[in-house]
């Protein structure tokens, strides 16, 4: 059979879309995402104030992405409706990182099959639990494909060499004060180029910082600015 001019396999098509979508990640600067002795920790360098990369879903949902902002915008404030609309109508123990997060994936996966253009975004639900057991981390790609993470996961940018220097130090029992160093420096070990092969200093007018904290009756997700970052950093 002769095959029609242009023609190209679907195979060719997906693998196509697939390079296209990791190459716009893969610009962004990385998002990590950890837990620690109280909760879940949120990092990123993000000097912009505006432009979040990480932000809350519902009473104990947090959400982290990289990529094409817009497009992980659209994701948010979807799940932000879809959490709401299903707390309102059943009740807000019904409103779980694991439903979200297979939502997400559905969209996603749906996008990637039939849309011209996949999203060139990686995301990542965090649902902290009342007990350190119960914390969930769901890592989902541009293709819909979910990952359930333990107790670390790092998206964007040189993505596995945080994941490694996160590995190397982190603890369960890890207080907050040493995940956040921690966090930094794994951010900073992304693109180590001086001749020591030290992290790279950020300062933390430069970080987007957030946690879910278990402690708190209800609403969990807090942000720590700069103000609140530097004594951390410092101790």
């Amino acid at each position: 059979m002769t095959l029609p001019f242009g023609y190209v396999s679907p195979e060719q098509v997906m693998k196509d879309r697939a390079d296209y979508a990791r190459k716009g990640i893969a610009r962004g600067r990385a998002v990590l995402v950890m837990t620690y002795v109280d909760g879940i920790l949120f990092a990123t360098e993000n000097p912009s104030s505006a432009l979040h990369k990480i932000s809350e879903i519902y009473d104990r949902i947090g959400f982290a992405a990289v990529g094409k902002y817009n497009e992980f915008e659209n994701l948010r404030q979807a799940g932000v409706r879809m959490a709401d609309l299903r707390g309102y109508s059943y009740d807000r123990s019904d409103v779980t990182g694991r439903m979200l997060a297979n939502t997400y994936a559905q969209i996603l996966g749906t996008i990637f099959t039939t849309e011209s253009k996949p999203y060139e975004v990686e995301l990542t639900v965090a649902e902290v639990g009342v007990t350190a057991e119960d914390d969930q981390l769901y890592r989902l790609t541009y293709d819909g494909s979910v990952f359930d993470e333990d107790d670390v996961v790092a998206m964007g940018a040189s993505a596995e060499a945080i994941t490694q220097a996160l590995r190397e130090g982190h603890t369960d029992a890890m207080p907050l004060d040493d995940a956040l160093r921690l966090a930094v420096r794994a951010l900073g070990s992304a693109d180590v180029g001086n001749s020591d092969n030290e992290p790279r200093a950020i300062d933390a007018g430069q970080l987007e910082v957030a946690i879910l904290d278990r402690r708190r009756p209800r609403r969990t997700f807090r942000r720590l600015t700069g103000a609140q970052l530097a004594p951390m950093l410092a101790s």
